[in-house]
């Protein structure tokens, strides 16, 4: 057999392996070391196994991705996610689809001090549809918007894709971070306007809440001066060159448990838990990465990374025609594969073609981040969904499923806007030196 069949019966593996519920990260080092071994050698691909593996959880790069992610462990164990979603509450409650609206603002807002999309969506899910419930919201509104606004977490910095993506391609994670900003806002504002022409056409969807007064809204400002501290340190840091990623990370971890042991808001088995779940989502990252690496290894020597660009390239399109085409891949990938994995797989290959079709990397990896924010809310695959599903027991999948639609169709267009107006992500990045 050709090189090249063997990666394509390779990647055919993969995909069925992966609908056996097995980890991911599993599936892709255990294709990737079965394939080289058979290509090559089994000592080679012994001896490539172990070098990955070392190589991945030796990586100091790497070390930035527990710091984030038990910054957004503490901010959840302190409660701000809750106080962050009453705020805004307050201020929307009253509208039709109100406290959905009030959602994707809690998940914008947690979406600056956790980094994670799992993480959001399990956290709001947690805060908001028991309201929701409460009043009787249909759960269809109600479990979409907390999917969709939990992929948030990947966009708005810090994002644990962004700092892979600037890890893979060499790239400043903390322009990366910069450039997630603004998108990350427009999304949160389309997901808002949608919500709203959604229960304007269908009221009984969200019903209104109650009006809060003047003094309940500037009360619960409160609530959202804790993120908003956290997020400035960071990225002001950042922004100045004052920190680098990891030390900004470490930083804002220090700060999160500082505010919440100030405050009292954070007990000794809140703490423990925070070390555990963060122990838990970054071995789980380091495996996906690892076991990328190992199947990627077992990709290029089959030469279909090389091929597939160079058929892409060949493409008698324009650039814009050729990054639709890349842009599409990337979204039927996101419907079969976990996000990270997707990027880690495909950031290879398609990352030179956009590079040398003039494409600005820093802006290619907003692209392809809300594109694969896509895949964490699409069937079959659907993370989010999976993850609001574990937590509202009672509500089908497909019901999930349905609430998203309209949701997807508003991250559709905030997609095409990017590639239309691309100064809305390179914006701010330019400010930095």
């Amino acid at each position: 057999m050709s090189p090249t069949l063997i990666g394509i019966i390779g990647l055919v593996i993969l995909i069925i392996v992966l609908f056996s519920r097995m980890p991911v990260g599993f599936v892709m080092a255990l294709v990737g070391f079965v394939g080289f071994s058979y290509m090559v050698s089994l000592e080679a691909g012994l001896s490539l196994l172990a070098k990955d593996i070392f190589d991945i959880f030796g990586s100091y790069s790497l070390t930035v991705v527990p710091l984030f992610v038990f910054m957004g462990q503490l901010a959840f164990h302190a409660g701000i996610s809750r106080r962050l979603y009453d705020s805004a509450y307050r201020f929307m409650g009253h509208w039709p689809g109100g406290m959905a609206m009030a959602t994707i603002g809690a998940c914008a807002g947690f979406a600056a001090i956790c980094g994670s999309t799992n993480a959001s969506a399990a956290t709001m899910a947690t805060v908001a549809l028991p309201e929701m419930k409460r009043f009787r919201y249909d759960m269809k509104l109600a479990t979409g918007t907390v999917a969709a606004g939990g992929s948030l977490g990947i966009l708005i910095p810090p994002s644990v894709i962004f700092i892979i993506y600037g890890i893979m391609t060499e790239q400043s994670i903390g322009k990366l971070f910069a450039s997630g900003i603004l998108p990350g806002l427009l999304l949160a504002c389309l997901f808002i306007l949608t919500i709203y022409i959604w229960t304007r056409i269908r009221p009984e969807l969200g019903p209104r809440g109650p009006r809060a007064s003047l003094k309940e809204k500037l009360r619960s400002l409160l609530g959202v001066l804790e993120m908003l501290i956290i997020f400035s340190l960071v990225m002001g840091g950042l922004f100045k060159g004052f920190f680098t990623p990891t030390e900004a990370g470490a930083v804002g971890a220090f700060c999160t448990l500082a505010l919440a042991m100030i405050r009292r808001q954070i007990n000794w088995q809140g703490f423990l838990q925070s070390l555990v779940e963060t122990t838990r989502i970054s071995c789980m990252v380091l495996v996906i990465v690892t076991g990328a690496t190992v199947f990627g290894h077992f990709l290029a020597i089959t030469r279909i990374p090389f091929e597939l660009a160079g058929w892409v390239k060949g493409l008698p399109l324009p650039p814009w025609g050729i990054m639709g085409v890349i842009i599409f891949i990337y979204l039927i990938g996101g419907c079969f594969m976990d996000s990270l994995a997707l990027i880690l797989l495909t950031i290879p290959i398609f990352f030179p073609v956009a590079v040398g079709l003039g494409y600005d990397p820093i802006w290619f990896g907003v692209i392809i981040v809300m594109v694969t924010e896509m895949g964490v809310i699409t069937p079959p695959v659907g993370v989010n969904v999976y993850v609001v599903s574990g937590v509202a027991k009672d509500v089908p999948l497909e019901v999930i499923f349905k609430g998203i639609v309209p949701l997807l169709l508003a991250l559709i267009v905030a997609v095409i806007l990017m590639v239309i107006f691309p100064e809305i992500a390179l914006l701010l990045p330019s400010f930095m030196r």
